[in-house]
């Protein structure tokens, strides 16, 4: 059937309840409390709605209900895979539950997510999920003057101010540091991402020394590098680093670090884990299946996307604190084949 329009432009409830031979306020009633309208009713507005082309003003409802049917979520970048998953479970739950999401990315730079806020609020957003707790106290101002549900995801901490869904970063470097001092590894270099605005890295840094330390290893300052997420940055730093003081192991503060690691061994000609065993940390998509396949901590990013999601919501909805305030969700270390026993030195 071809879709009417109104002369006007796009159609409205007006013209759904004319084609659906009932009154506007019925249609408004079936978009705000669709419970409440009998089946048959809620059949022909539905159909009518198809016909015509018709799209839901939520911003106009929300003038009078507060609900815009949005949830903004921050990150601090959308340019790797290190919350692709995450994001695609938060959207997915979304629109399970008939919402919609805004994605924002401040590019790790904390100074600009004061604008990215201020942005959403104009939208009417009715929550916001935020990366870790690493943020400028204007942002969480804004938020909490105009009482805008807010989260903390990817990190975990049971003494948060804000509600939190995430894993424990500084366990996912413990995992990591333990198994490598297990398999004899004494000369472990540390390549991790910046360290001073980003609180995950800084947990996962600090777990991983601390579990050396705790089996009677101790990092030498000089072992320990800083490097971006970026897998050619990261392969350049090693190279370096392979060529003047070879480690027996490196751990990567997360996998896009490791896979730029182990390509630097293979330009080298050296066998990984033969000659240097490489760990990371988040099991992204891929690291499976290099070669070798790498060891790592996997960060159920899926599972925390979907139970943020569910949290956001139900704050929203009911503005009520969630119950557990915080949610830990537990990790793994996947061990493959790019760690092994340390080398024998001559």
């Amino acid at each position: 059937m071809k879709r009417v329009r109104s002369r006007k432009g796009a159609p409205g409830i007006v013209e759904v309840a004319h084609r659906a031979n009932v009154s506007p306020a019925t249609v408004s009633r079936f978009y705000n409390s669709p419970e409440i309208v009998r089946g048959p009713t809620r059949s022909r507005i539905e159909k009518a709605a198809i016909d015509l082309g018709y799209i839901r003003d939520r911003m106009a409802g929300a003038l009078h209900n507060r609900f815009s049917g949005t949830i903004g979520l921050i990150v601090p970048t959308i340019d790797n895979a290190i919350f692709s998953e995450m994001i695609e479970a938060f959207s997915a739950r979304l629109q399970e539950k008939d919402r919609t999401m805004l994605i924002a990315a401040h590019g790790y730079d904390l100074t600009l997510e004061t604008a990215v806020v201020r942005a959403l609020l104009e939208r009417r957003i009715d929550g916001v999920a935020l990366v870790g707790f690493d943020h400028e106290e204007v942002p969480l101002n804004m938020l909490g003057q105009r009482d805008v549900p807010v989260i903390s995801i990817w990190n975990y901490r049971d003494n948060s101010p804000i509600p939190c869904v995430g894993a424990n970063n500084r366990e996912a470097g413990r995992l990591v540091s333990r198994h490598l001092v297990e398999l004899g590894h004494r000369d472990i270099a540390f390549i991790f991402p910046d360290t001073a605005t980003n609180d995950r890295a800084r947990d996962r840094v600090r777990g991983a020394l601390d579990a050396a330390q705790t089996m009677n290893h101790t990092v030498p300052s000089e072992r320990i590098f800083s490097c971006p997420y970026d897998v050619g940055e990261a392969k350049k730093l090693a190279i370096d680093l392979l060529k003047k003081n070879r480690p027996t192991a490196i751990i990567c503060g997360n996998d896009i670090i490791a896979h730029g690691v182990i390509y630097a061994c293979h330009s080298m000609g050296l066998s990984v884990p033969d000659e240097v065993s490489v760990a990371g940390i988040g099991d992204f998509r891929g690291s499976e299946h290099m070669e070798p396949g790498l060891t790592t901590v996997r960060l159920p990013a899926r599972r925390i996307g979907r139970i943020a999601a569910d949290t956001i919501l139900t704050m929203s909805e009911t503005g009520i604190p969630p119950n557990p305030l915080h949610r830990l969700i537990e990790l793994s270390l996947i061990k493959r084949q790019s760690t092994g026993p340390a080398r024998k030195v001559n």
